[in-house]
C-alpha cells in the first residue's frame, strides 16, 4: 500500500492546528501569561536547565515548522528564563531550522499544483528569485513586517535552495532576534508586545534591510565606471538612442522610443523591414497562402463544389509573393517612420564608443545605442553548397520556376513550413533531418502530429540523417542513399549577425564566435549599448 505523504502532513497540521485551539494553548501564548509564570518557569529551568534547553528548542521549532502563532511570546520567553546570550543563541537556531521545515512543507505540499497553474509566469518569477532572491529574503526577514509563515510559503512555491534560505533566514532575522530576546530579559516592564515594536525600531531595521541593497547599488556604480574607464562621454547628446538595423526588432524598438517621445535616430545600410518583410514572415505567408488555396479546391468536393485539378503558375504566384512585400512595404519605409518622429539614415553604422556613432561621415551622439543588426540563415559545411540551385530561406524567392524535386534539408518551422507550401503547389518534396524528429524542441508529440500532417499532404521524411554532399543533380546522404533533386533548400536554422566592420570588436562584447553577448534584460557588458531580435539570438 502507497503511502502518501502528502495527506500525512496535512494530518499533522490538521491535529496541531485542532490541539492549539481545543486546548485554548493561545491563553498561555500572551504577554499577561508570560509574566504571571515567569517566576515558576524560571525557577524550574534552574532545576532542569539541559532538559528545559533541549524541550524549549523542540517546542520552537515545532511552532515555526507548523507556522503556529506565538513565536513572539516564545522569542520574549527565552530571554526571560535563559538570558540574553543563551536566549539569542536558541532562538537564533531554532526559528531559523523551523522556518525551512515549513518551507520544504510547503515545497512539498503546494509547489507542483502552483506550477501546473501557473507554468511560465513561474518560471519568470523563479529567474528572478535565483538572481535576487537571497537580497529578497533578507529585507524581508530584516523588516518584520510580511508575516514569518507567508514568507516560508512563498518560498517554498519556488525552487531557492534550502541551504541558502536557512542561513539567510538565520543572518536577516539576527537583529530582531536580538531585540525581542533582549525586551524578554526586562519582561516586567513590559506592558504590551507593541512596546518592542516601536517606530525607530522599525525605521532603523529598514535602514538595516536597505543596506544590502544600497551596496549593490554602490556596487553597479563603481563597476560601470571601471567599464567606461577610457571612454570620453559627452556633456551633450544628439539623441537619447540610436538603432542599428531596421528589422523587425530594430523598428519596433524605434517606434516605441518615438511614441514616449525620445529623440531617436534608425540607421539602416540595406533594405528597410530586414529580413522579416523582405525574405521571412511576410513572403512566406504569402506563398502558403497559395498554397492553402490549392489545398482548399482540392478539398471543396466534400462541401458539394467540384473544382478541376488547380492550374498553378508558378511564375504568377511569386508575383503575388513580391506584390504582398509591395503592399506591405509603405508601413516600415523612411516616410513613414520620419513622420513618426524617427531621424532615419540609410547608411552603414559604425560605433565609436558607448555614446558614438559614426553613418554618412556624421558622428552622432547619444545616450543609448540598441544593435539590431539581424541573423542569417545558418549554412552547412558540406561540399557543393555553394551550387547555384542549393538555396537557403533568404534566396529561395529568387526562384523562377517550380522544382520538380525540392530536398529541404532541415525540420524547424522554416524547413516545415516551406517544404508543405512547395508540395502543395505542385513540387516533389523531401525533408533531410539530423535530429529523431521533426521540430527538436517541441514536445515529441506535436512533432509527431506535424510529420502526421505533411506526411498526409505526401511529403517524405528522412530523420536522423544528413546530407554529405551536394551534385549538380543529387543530395548524397550518410546512409549512402542518393536522391534526385533539382533544387535543394537549407533550413537548419538561424544565426546572429555582428557585422565586422561595425567597431562592435572593440567595445568588448562579442564572444569568441563573434556573437553579441547580452544578458537577460539584452544589455550587453556595456550597460547602455542593447541589442535585440536576431542579434541576440532570437526575436
Amino acid at each position: 500500500m502507497k503511502i502518501n505523504s502528502k495527506l500525512i502532513i496535512v494530518a499533522i497540521f490538521g491535529l496541531a492546528l485542532l490541539a492549539y485551539f481545543a486546548l485554548d494553548l493561545e491563553q498561555y501564548l500572551s504577554l499577561d501569561s508570560l509574566k504571571q509564570h515567569q517566576e515558576s518557569l524560571s525557577q524550574w529551568v534552574q532545576s532542569h536547565y539541559v532538559q528545559a534547553l533541549f524541550g524549549f528548542f523542540i517546542l520552537y521549532v515545532a511552532a515555526a515548522s507548523l507556522s503556529l502563532p506565538g513565536a513572539t511570546i516564545l522569542t520574549l520567553l527565552a530571554g526571560a528564563i535563559f538570558g540574553l546570550g543563551t536566549g539569542f543563541v536558541l532562538v537564533s537556531f531554532a526559528s531559523s531550522i523551523g522556518a525551512t521545515l515549513a518551507m520544504l512543507v510547503s515545497r512539498h505540499l503546494l509547489r507542483d499544483t502552483v506550477q501546473n497553474k501557473l507554468g511560465d509566469k513561474l518560471s519568470a518569477i523563479e529567474r528572478g528569485i535565483e538572481k535576487d532572491g537571497a537580497f529578497y529574503l533578507l529585507s524581508l526577514r530584516l523588516v518584520p513586517i510580511v508575516p514569518f509563515f507567508a514568507i516560508n510559503l512563498l518560498f517554498g512555491l519556488t525552487q531557492f535552495k534550502a541551504k541558502t534560505f536557512y542561513w539567510v533566514s538565520q543572518l536577516g532575522m539576527l537583529p530582531g532576534t536580538l531585540v525581542y530576546v533582549n525586551a524578554g530579559t526586562a519582561l516586567s516592564q513590559l506592558e504590551s508586545v507593541g512596546d518592542v515594536a516601536s517606530p525607530s525600531l522599525f525605521l532603523s531595521l529598514a535602514a538595516l534591510a536597505a543596506l544590502p541593497w544600497v551596496g549593490r547599488w554602490i556596487n553597479a556604480k563603481i563597476q560601470a565606471r571601471k567599464i567606461y574607464q577610457g571612454y570620453d562621454k559627452p556633456k551633450q547628446f544628439d539623441q537619447n538612442m540610436v538603432v542599428i538595423g531596421a528589422g523587425a526588432g530594430g523598428l519596433v524598438s524605434a517606434y516605441i522610443a518615438a511614441a514616449v517621445k525620445a529623440k531617436v535616430m534608425l540607421i539602416e545600410k540595406h533594405q528597410m523591414g530586414g529580413d522579416c518583410l523582405n525574405t521571412g514572415c511576410v513572403p512566406s505567408k504569402a506563398l502558403l497562402a497559395a498554397a492553402h488555396s490549392v489545398r482548399r479546391a482540392e478539398h471543396a468536393k466534400q462541401y458539394g463544389v467540384s473544382f478541376q485539378s488547380p492550374n498553378i503558375d508558378f511564375e504568377a504566384v511569386m508575383s503575388h509573393v513580391k506584390a504582398s512585400i509591395r503592399a506591405i512595404e509603405p508601413n516600415d519605409s523612411p516616410e513613414r517612420y520620419r513622420s513618426l518622429g524617427v531621424e532615419v539614415e540609410l547608411g552603414e553604422a559604425k560605433v565609436i564608443d558607448p555614446w558614438r556613432v559614426e553613418v554618412n561621415g556624421k558622428t552622432i551622439t547619444t545616450e543609448n545605442i540598441v544593435l539590431a543588426t539581424g541573423g542569417r540563415p545558418r549554412m552547412p559545411s558540406i561540399e557543393g553548397v555553394e551550387l547555384a540551385h542549393v538555396y537557403n530561406s533568404d534566396t529561395i524567392w529568387s526562384l523562377e520556376r517550380l522544382p520538380k524535386h525540392l530536398v529541404v534539408y532541415g525540420g524547424g518551422p522554416i524547413g516545415c513550413e516551406l517544404a508543405q507550401a512547395f508540395r502543395l503547389l505542385g513540387s516533389r518534396v523531401t525533408m533531410v533531418v539530423q535530429s529523431t524528429q521533426l521540430l527538436a524542441r517541441e514536445e515529441p508529440e506535436a512533432a509527431k502530429s506535424v510529420e502526421t500532417a505533411l506526411r498526409e499532404d505526401g511529403i517524405e521524411t528522412q530523420l536522423s540523417t544528413s546530407i554529405e554532399r551536394i551534385t549538380d543533380d543529387q543530395v548524397i546522404l550518410d546512409t549512402g542513399d542518393a536522391l534526385a533533386a533539382d533544387a535543394v533548400l537549407i533550413a537548419i536554422g538561424r544565426e546572429a549577425i555582428a557585422p565586422k566592420n561595425m567597431g562592435l570588436d572593440a567595445l568588448g562584447i562579442l564572444d569568441s564566435r563573434g556573437a553579441i553577448v547580452s544578458n537577460a534584460k539584452l544589455q550587453t557588458a556595456i550597460p547602455n549599448v542593447f541589442v535585440v531580435g536576431d542579434a541576440a539570438g532570437g526575436p
